[in-house]
């Protein structure tokens, strides 16, 4: 999936179809003359469906889609014939899709899983035919009940994507560098920041034809939860992740204190993304001695796993395989 084609925002206006009137015809025939009333119901209107569809990514199809409408109810007509229910339409999304009210940005539902289906909106009711206003006093009602109205309104669908691991770093930390080593992906990479501009996902094999998919979401900086640089737009696909992997670069200023600000500023945007899993890897390793990195691994004192790893040396890529399978194993998706 290149960069190009991931789309993981869109707004579009929805309208479900309108219900169709009923009949207000009466029986005239030969035999009949003067019959009482026939009239048929009026069909409902279509309905909006959201469906989940495992095979899609993003939301590129998409993304030149600006409206939606579902088809009306047709009317109802003589002999108490019902009139045809008016088309559903039916959108595909990817896992991991979310709609929100474009006007209070409040999540109104959430796809999950392949086949899901959401009625977003529904159509509205068919009329009823003067068939049912008939009565002892009144046996020849010459009107019927018009159908209703379908809903609408503007709803943001964003994408947050559904990956094991998410890759969490400052720009530059060799995130990509690292996930085009340990999966199939195959991310740009070159050295300036926000080489990365649109998540990565690459499945990772492991042992015995097992996997996992890991994300390479676009690097963080201080500031990121209020806005600033890439900001808000992609910190959301790190909440579907299960374990957070930080990726700090050896030769960083102070590795504990860049750290501690990305933690920061996971927990001002979300605070409960500090309930995951984590493991803070020091990469680029290849760049110091085996004694030098030693003496890393004594100064940082931190509550979580910490390994080291060089993704052009391949040092350390297997032991992070196997923390992260183990991890994963021992903690529920979020």
């Amino acid at each position: 999936m290149s960069n190009e084609n991931f789309i993981d925002y869109v707004k579009i206006f929805f309208r479900s179809g309108k219900g169709g009137s009923g009949s207000a015809h009466l029986a005239r025939n030969a035999q009949t003359p003067k019959g009482g009333p026939d009239g048929g119901d009026g069909g409902r209107g279509g309905h909006v469906i959201l469906r989940g569809n495992a095979q899609l990514w993003t939301l590129l199809h998409l993304k030149y889609t600006k409206h939606v409408y579902a088809g009306n109810g047709e009317s109802g007509s003589k002999n108490q014939c019902f009139g045809k229910d008016g088309t559903d339409v039916y959108v595909d999304v990817p896992l991991g899709t979310i709609v929100k009210n474009a006007e209070t940005s409040e999540q109104e539902t959430e796809i999950l899983y392949d086949k899901q289906e959401v009625i977003l909106f529904k159509g509205g009711r068919g009329g009823q035919g003067n068939v049912h206003f008939k009565s002892a006093t009144r046996q020849t009602p010459r009107f019927c009940q018009p159908g209703e109205d379908g809903t609408e309104a503007w709803k943001i669908m964003e994408l947050k994507i559904l990956a094991d691991v998410g890759l969490v770093g400052f720009p530059n930390a060799g995130k990509s560098t690292f996930i085009s080593v340990v999966s199939n992906a195959r991310p740009k990479i070159a050295n300036y920041p926000f080489t990365t501009l649109k998540p990565n996902l690459g499945m990772v094999q492991y042992r015995d034809n097992r996997s996992f998919v890991v994300a390479d979401i676009p690097g963080i900086i201080e500031g990121a939860s209020e806005g600033k640089g890439l900001g808000l737009r992609f910190l959301r696909h790190i909440e579907r992740n299960a374990v957070l992997l930080f990726l700090v670069p050896v030769d960083s200023e102070n590795i504990n204190k860049e750290y501690h600000i990305l933690l920061h500023e996971l927990q001002q945007y979300n605070p409960e993304l500090l309930d995951k899993k984590r493991i803070l890897t020091i990469s680029k390793c290849d760049l110091l001695p085996v004694e030098e990195l030693e003496k890393i691994k004594q100064e940082l004192k931190l509550d979580v796993p910490l390994l080291f790893i060089s993704s052009h040396t391949q040092m350390g890529i297997t032991q992070i395989k196997d923390e992260l399978w183990k991890l994963l194993n021992t903690t529920a998706t979020v």
